[in-house]
């Protein structure tokens, strides 16, 4: 139930950043939940990060069904493997729009998100969000 909460908490701050901050650069907005390529080599780029992260999520799986439950390699980890898939590929993305996006300023936007994605990622893990994560009940 935390958990929910702080998703929630996080997508409201999401939301009400994002409508000025599209505003004020001047950037549009994108379909919910499609994923639009920048071009044809930002389309294949991306597919070849995906498909090595699907190999390195099926290389944990077999490495940890295979290996002592106490031994964990932490960068095969499936949520370090996810949260490293989603920061490369919007690396890529920033990369692609400051190139060839028809408006400049979608880079700058989508910079700014993935700060603020990266800080919420690692102010949750650094803090357990101020012991909201912390599920001892003893």
């Amino acid at each position: 139930m935390n958990l929910i909460l702080v998703l929630s908490i996080f997508g409201l701050f999401l939301f009400f950043i994002n409508k000025p901050l599209r505003k004020r650069l001047r950037v549009e907005k994108k379909k919910m939940f499609s994923y639009s390529h920048v071009n044809e080599k930002h389309k294949k780029i991306d597919w070849a990060i995906r498909i090595l992260f699907i190999v390195f999520i099926l290389v944990d799986f077999f490495l940890n069904v295979t290996s002592d439950p106490l031994e964990h390699i932490w960068f095969l980890e499936s949520h370090v493997l996810v949260f490293a898939l989603i920061f490369i590929t919007e690396i890529v993305r920033i990369i692609m729009e400051k190139k060839y996006a028809e408006n400049r300023n979608d880079y700058i936007f989508t910079t700014i998100q993935l700060v603020i994605l990266a800080s919420f990622v690692i102010f949750i893990f650094s803090t357990d969000f101020f012991g909201l994560l912390n599920n001892k009940e003893y």
